[in-house]
């Protein structure tokens, strides 16, 4: 074969290869799309997935189903996703443990920077203290103080060792100089939190609000910088603790071979999603990431 004709069907081989690229992403999603979640029913992550994932149903035309893996850590909830074919059918609930988990396990079977690809950003949430309101403290003061004369006697719950929710936890130990009993959990600490086997939380805001609305939990700050629109007249901890912050945030993202015309079509769809739902995220206490124009 002369080499100029070899080059034109090379040519012709890539054309019709974008071409077929091109039409998936036109017809995609043609089946259920499944958004894994790392975290339990309920849980921050879980509300957040569900809220975007129905107006992505919306607007796709298939149903985007919320698959909970709380049984299973995020490692493992990520590797299933890195695993899964690189079609698009299988989408990750990202957070901010993944982006800790890479720094805290450089040993893992796969890469989370290399082998996962961003599709969008959903939002970000401060973290809220919240306390059984069986604990005699009423302010962050008071909770210092008593955690000062009586060291050890609280319990704090997590989501994991190493999450963002931990470390949140352990930074304020740190730069208050108390001490608290950290309790990990695999599953949900929710009802041991309401039942007050456990005392006192570090956590997103929108896993806790109705409880801290209806009195079941006390809020006694939040973490960020200012104070959170969802809960306008609870403290910033660094009014009490300088320079104190702590947050966390979601996005969605895919298998990083997934086609560059699939995740340009999440991208925008999913930035679509995250405008319809504003208000909703809002009263969640998360802070959308609306894309400019």
């Amino acid at each position: 074969m002369k080499r100029r004709s070899f080059i034109t069907l090379l040519g012709g081989a890539a054309g019709l290869l974008t071409a077929s690229r091109f039409a998936q992403a036109q017809d995609y999603p043609t089946r259920a799309v499944r958004i894994v979640v790392s975290y339990s029913g309920g849980s921050s992550p879980d509300l957040v997935a569900r809220l975007v994932g129905r107006r992505l149903s919306d607007r796709l035309g298939q149903d985007f189903v919320v698959e909970n893996r709380s049984e299973t850590s995020p490692n493992s909830v990520t590797e299933m996703v890195v695993r899964a074919p690189a079609d698009g059918y299988t989408l990750l609930l990202a957070t901010s443990t993944n982006a800790i988990n890479a720094l805290l396990y450089p040993n893992l079977s796969f890469n989370f920077i290399n082998d996962i690809a961003p599709v969008a950003g959903i939002g970000r949430t401060p973290v809220v203290m919240a306390v059984h309101p069986s604990l005699p403290a009423r302010t962050l003061p008071d909770f210092i103080g008593y955690a000062k004369a009586n060291p050890g006697a609280i319990k704090l719950a997590s989501s994991g060792n190493g999450t963002p929710l931990h470390l949140a936890g352990a930074l304020f130990e740190m730069m208050t100089g108390i001490e608290l009993v950290h309790v990990p959990y695999r599953g949900s600490y929710m009802p041991d939190l309401l039942g007050g086997q456990v005392q006192v939380v570090f956590t997103t805001i929108p896993s806790v609000i109705e409880f801290i609305r209806t009195g079941k939990l006390r809020a006694l700050a939040v973490a960020s910088a200012t104070r959170a629109d969802a809960l306008p007249d609870v403290p910033t901890v660094a009014q009490f603790v300088p320079d104190y912050e702590a947050s966390a945030w979601y996005g969605l993202s895919v298998h990083r071979s997934t086609s560059s015309e699939i995740i340009e079509k999440l991208d925008r769809v999913t930035s679509a999603a995250v405008a319809d739902t504003k208000s909703a995220l809002a009263g969640l206490g998360v802070e959308p990431i609306i894309k400019p124009g």
